[in-house]
């Protein structure tokens, strides 16, 4: 179970690094305005709670896994493994 179900914005920059995604990618894959990405990741204002799972959404389809608990924050990429 998650500690804190939001996404922080560091959390929101590793994810993208993880992905090799720019902010406009992840703006277009979850439905976001560009701007909403972009200002949340310098922390000039909080996504809705719409656009914040959206975002989330998003980037855990491409495989990104959020830690939030008493002990972690993070991020971490499930890699997919051929057979």
């Amino acid at each position: 179970m998650r500690y804190n179900s939001n996404m922080n914005s560091s959390q929101c920059r590793a994810a993208r690094a993880l992905l090799k995604w720019s902010q406009t990618q992840l703006a277009e894959s979850s439905g976001v305005a560009l701007s909403t990405v972009a200002e949340f990741e310098i922390g000039k204002r909080e996504p809705r709670s719409d656009n914040l799972t959206a975002m989330m959404s998003s980037l855990e389809g491409a495989g990104i896994i959020f830690e939030n608990d008493s002990k972690y924050v993070g991020v971490k990429l499930k890699i997919k493994r051929g057979k």
